[in-house]
Parts: structure tokens; C-alpha cells; sequence
């Protein structure tokens, strides 16, 4: 890993920018980030328009995620024995393979809801190796003060990538059609993985090799051992079941409905919320919180889902929107503040498959989330669902902060 001088004056957040080997990771992230902001909005849309049916995205969301769930602790493991920038790399070579045959088969007027499933699946499979290691490989980069600094930056690249690629979904979708959507989100994938060749993260002195099953076996007695870790796992499992799921599924017949608004408004309504999310990772990355920070992140994450609920009560577009800022600039902080403190926690050793455990985790019932959606969807109106489950969502986050060993650990 290579730096260079301090350049950035008194701005904190970009201090990581000093090394050469982050900024590789950086662009990478943001570029394969971007594409996969536009895929979200026109796989979205495409398969509402593919089906005719509110329940079908749920169907196609529930399949990748549980694609990714079987693969993700298996990629933690491997990323804690093997080259996290060569998991990464071929993560990206199969993703952009997958997304190519999907461009195709939608130009070419041969795509189906099964085809859209099955490459669905493979997208998550795909997935699942990518992020643990991606998790992981951070504190390789940068010096280790410098890690809020990088979950800044890392943050603010994944929520502007989701301001610009809603924006850029639905100009291309409505110019051209989802496959050149798709197609783009394919070359950002190659562009990734020619980004990383030249990183060189830092080694780290890797624990006994033992079988895969033993590794991930160790990785969870360790989480177990750590409250304020696998309490905010479960709960956010449990929260993203209940709210995450069905504002993902719901979300295109949700503005139709609501606002009478088009795949445009989709768009930006997400737009909007990770201009929110940036703002929150900047103030993090400027202040570096370092006491009461377990408050800070199940505090404003409980009254994040507040701001959600007055959004779906919402007649005004421009109102809901606004509410989508703010709720985004309070999820933002908390993601930047629990990122940092799982880094400088976790061993290196076990980062990845802690990375892993917190991804499976979360996602957990997510799928479980989707099937109920898909269900209840056929009988109660989006904007009731969403607000149910946004109410039980800011109720659960408020939980961890009732235990002793959670709310004065960090």
C-alpha cells in the first residue's frame, strides 16, 4: 500500500484518499455501484411491466436474496484463507457475465419471468462472494485511524452511486429500454475488476487452516460473543424483514398509487434518500464519533423508521421526498458509525466471515419478508403495508438500547 502526502487539509472524511491502493478500491466500488443503482430501478420496473403483477419483483427479489444467503458465509471463510481482491475480481467477472445474457435476452425479446429468475439466482450467488471479502479488505488499505475516514468515503460513493443510477435508469429506460440498463451494468463490472489488478492490500497473519464448516463455525461463536454485534444483527434482521422487504417490493406500485407517478419518481425517491444517507456519512466522517456510539446507532436508526412512517402517509410527492432525506442523512450516520466500529473490533483474521455473519444475518428473513409481501400484497393497499411495517420497524430498533451489555459497549 502506497500514500501519499497529507493533501486534505482539515477534511477528516477524505483521508483516506492518501492511499493509492484505497483509491483503486474506491473507484472500483463506485463505478460497479453506479450500475447496479440503474439495475435496481429497471429490474424493478421490468418486471412489474414483464408480469402485470404487484407480487412478481418480491418473487424475483426473494430468489437472489436467498441465492446470496447460501453463499455468503462460504465467501466470508474463503476471504479470511484466500486473496480478497481475487474473490472480489471473480466476483465481478461472474456478475458481468450474467448481467451480458440478461441485456441480451431482453433486446432480443426472449426474456421471460423464469429466465429472469434463474439469472436472479446467479446474480446472488455471485453476490455473496463479493461482499464479505469487500468487507473485509478495507482495513488492508488504509492506516488503521483512517477507517472511518474509508467508511465515509465508501458510503458516500455507494449512496451518490444510487443518486446518479436511479437518475441514469430511468433517462435510459425511458430513451432506450431496460436491456441497455442492463447492458451498462455489465461494463461497469469489467471495469471493476480491471481496477483492482494493480491494488496490493496489505497481508495479515491468517489463523490455522481448518475445513470451511469449522471456519464459519468460529466465525459465529466469536459474533456470539459480542453482544452488541449479534444483538444488532438479529434485530436488524427482523427490521429489514418487516420494513426493507416490503418497501423494496412495493415501492414502484407504491408511488403509482400514492402519487399517480411513473418510473421517473420511482427513480428519484431512492435518489433522494441516499442524498440523505451521503450527507449522514459526511457528518460521521467529520466527526469520528468515538463514545456512545451504540446509541448513536440504534437511536437514530429507531427514529429513522419515524420519518418513514409520515412518508407513507404522504399526498404530496414533494413532502415525501423531503422525509426521504431526512430519514436517509439518519440511516447514513448509523451505517458509517457501526461500520467503523465492527473494523477496529473485529480481528483481521475474522473480519471477513464477521463481514459474512452480518450480511446473513441482516438479509436473514428478508426473503421470508418478500413471501409474506407477495402475499398480503394481494389484499391490503401498499401505503397500509408500509406504514405497519415501518411503525414495528422503529419499535425493534429502539430495543437493543433496553440492554445493559449493548447501550455501554462502544
Amino acid at each position: 500500500m502506497s500514500a501519499e502526502p497529507d493533501s486534505f487539509g482539515r477534511a477528516r472524511a477524505l483521508q483516506a484518499f492518501r492511499s493509492r491502493d484505497f483509491r483503486l478500491l474506491w473507484s472500483a466500488r463506485t463505478v460497479s455501484l453506479v450500475g447496479d443503482g440503474a439495475f435496481l430501478i429497471a429490474l424493478g420496473w421490468r418486471t412489474t411491466t414483464l408480469t402485470g403483477s404487484a407480487s412478481s419483483l418480491a418473487v424475483v427479489l426473494m430468489a437472489q436474496s436467498l441465492a446470496l444467503l447460501a453463499t455468503v458465509l462460504i465467501g466470508g471463510a474463503l476471504a479470511d484463507r484466500y486473496s480478497r481482491r481475487l474473490l472480489m475480481i471473480g466476483s465481478d467477472l461472474a456478475r458481468l457475465v450474467i448481467m451480458g445474457v440478461l441485456a441480451f435476452a431482453d433486446a432480443s425479446d426472449q426474456l421471460t419471468f423464469p429466465l429472469l429468475l434463474v439469472l436472479a439466482v446467479a446474480f446472488g450467488l455471485a453476490d455473496g462472494f463479493f461482499y464479505p471479502a469487500a468487507g473485509g479488505i478495507v482495513p488492508l488499505v488504509v492506516e488503521p485511524h483512517e477507517l472511518a475516514s474509508a467508511n465515509t468515503l465508501i458510503g458516500i460513493s455507494r449512496q451518490a452511486s444510487f443518486v446518479v443510477g436511479p437518475a441514469l435508469a430511468g433517462t435510459v429506460y425511458g430513451l432506450v429500454g431496460p436491456a441497455a440498463v442492463f447492458g451498462l451494468d455489465a461494463l461497469t463490472f469489467l471495469v471493476s475488476a480491471l481496477l483492482l489488478l494493480p491494488a496490493r492490500p496489505r497481508s495479515f497473519e491468517r489463523e490455522e487452516a481448518e475445513g470451511t464448516l469449522r471456519s464459519i463455525g468460529e466465525g459465529i461463536r466469536y459474533v456470539a460473543g459480542v453482544p452488541w454485534l449479534w444483538v444488532g444483527i438479529l434485530v436488524t434482521s427482523i427490521v429489514l424483514m418487516v420494513a426493507m422487504a416490503p418497501f423494496q417490493a412495493l415501492a414502484p406500485t407504491f408511488v403509482q398509487e400514492q402519487f399517480d407517478k411513473g418510473v421517473g419518481a420511482y427513480g428519484l425517491l431512492f435518489a433522494f434518500e441516499a442524498a440523505g444517507m451521503m450527507i449522514g456519512m459526511i457528518v460521521f466522517g467529520q466527526l469520528n464519533p468515538r463514545t456512545r456510539r451504540t446509541w448513536q446507532i440504534f437511536g437514530f436508526l429507531a427514529v429513522n423508521d419515524f420519518f418513514a412512517v409520515l412518508m407513507t402517509r404522504q399526498e404530496s410527492y414533494e413532502v415525501a421526498v423531503a422525509l426521504m432525506v431526512v430519514r436517509g442523512a439518519l440511516i447514513g450516520y448509523a451505517i458509517g458509525t457501526w461500520s467503523t466500529l465492527m473494523m477496529e473490533w473485529v480481528p483481521d483474521a475474522k473480519l471477513a466471515r464477521v463481514t459474512s455473519l452480518d450480511f446473513f444475518g441482516a438479509l436473514g428473513l428478508v426473503p421470508v419478508g418478500y413471501a409474506l409481501t407477495a402475499v398480503v400484497s394481494q389484499t391490503m393497499e401498499a401505503a397500509t403495508m408500509l406504514t405497519i411495517g415501518f411503525a414495528m420497524a422503529g419499535t425493534m430498533w429502539a430495543t437493543p438500547l433496553l440492554v445493559r451489555s449493548v447501550r455501554t459497549a462502544a
